[in-house]
């Protein structure tokens, strides 16, 4: 788990995501050049309330900074966290702090001046940012029934996935267009900016072995965007993590792993060029049973070990790690976890599992 942060460390990296932290938990307001203006800090409709967007990190004028005007009152966001969620104490606060904190944030769309926004380079972060931007959580949708149906019931800490019900999928260049529904996964860097995404294309008509519920096209995954060192990321980095290529890999191993950090690098390559948190001192490695998974590991192992990072190889029974969960069972899986870890992160991450 990540080290704890003091007040003004959170406070501080929620100043850095100002609007995003207003857009969520300040809902009912709206912004106004360098401010959010709503009624008051339990998110009552109005404008007596400003929030500053923008600013240095600390001192007057400091970005994260409420003042409203109607009552006098004044804090930072940690006290909007506090008042819209209704919670009692600190540690709940920072809880839902870091919670927020651990989700991707999109950079929002600047407001055009005039005339419609201009289209984003096919294939760029911009337009990985938009995609997940008006895409939708995941609860309740084909994606959730997809994941499910894939053995995967351990759903929390999921912010970074989203679905979208008409995806645009184009085979090649010389195809028209088709819409099929997808998984949106965002890809972020270290500090939580989405840098790109990856789709997903699912079969509306359900699950089946011959597909896995993926739609009936010749490529149904594709990444757009900056992937490189980047990664779909569940559960703040710490001082223990793991990592693997595949999204639904990781969220298997979730399942048995719930409070371990984990992140997707999508592919072999990018698994091989993954960024390590400077917090982190174990990496779990989630190998493929394959050539290319091999040698994602060898490199990653080289650089993890010239890091002074330790690293430990997680090796499926069958492929990969959803194969287990799906084939062989939840049970059979944290058996096989279990004795690959070490002792101290059996009690720390796995304690929570039946």
């Amino acid at each position: 788990m990540m080290a704890s942060l003091d007040a003004s460390d959170l406070a501080a990296r929620l100043a850095g995501q100002a609007e995003a932290v207003c857009r969520h938990y300040l809902s009912n307001g709206t912004r106004q050049g360098a401010y959010w203006l709503v009624g008051d800090v339990r998110n009552t409709p109005g404008r007596s309330m400003f929030v500053r967007l923008k600013g240095p990190q600390t001192g007057k004028g400091a970005a994260g900074k409420w003042t409203d005007a109607a009552t006098g009152e004044h804090g930072d966001l940690l006290d909007v966290i506090r008042e819209t969620c209704s919670l009692p104490d600190f540690k709940q606060i920072a809880e839902e702090a870091r919670r927020f904190l651990s989700l991707p944030h999109p950079e929002p769309n600047r407001e055009p001046r005039r005339g419609k926004t201009s289209a984003a380079p096919m294939g760029s972060s911009e337009a990985a940012r938009r995609l997940f931007a008006i895409a939708q959580p995941i609860s309740r949708t084909l994606a959730e029934t997809y994941l499910r149906a894939r053995g995967i019931t351990s759903l929390h800490e999921t912010g970074s996935l989203r679905f979208h019900p008409r995806c645009f999928f184009r085979p090649d260049e010389h195809s028209p267009t088709e819409i099929w529904p997808a998984i949106i996964a965002a890809v972020t860097d270290l500090n939580g900016e989405l840098t790109g995404a990856h789709r997903t294309w699912l079969d509306p008509d359900g699950f089946n072995e011959a597909t896995l519920g993926k739609a009936p096209v010749e490529t149904p995954r594709r990444a757009m965007g900056n992937l490189l060192g980047s990664a779909v990321r569940f559960g703040l980095p710490g001082s223990v993590m793991a990592a693997g290529e595949g999204v639904e890999t990781m969220l298997s191993l979730r399942c048995v792993l719930p409070t371990m950090p984990m992140a997707a690098a999508l592919s072999a390559a990018h698994l091989a060029a993954i960024q390590f948190p400077d917090t982190l001192h174990r990496l779990y490695v989630a190998r493929d049973d394959d050539p290319a998974g091999d040698v994602a590991v060898t490199t990653l192992m080289t650089r993890a070990d010239e890091a002074g990072i330790e690293t430990v190889i997680l090796s499926p029974t069958l492929g990969d790690f959803n194969e287990d969960l799906r084939l062989l069972g939840h049970a059979a899986l944290r058996t096989a976890i279990r004795v690959q870890i070490a002792p101290q992160d059996v009690a720390r991450f796995m304690q929570h599992t039946a």
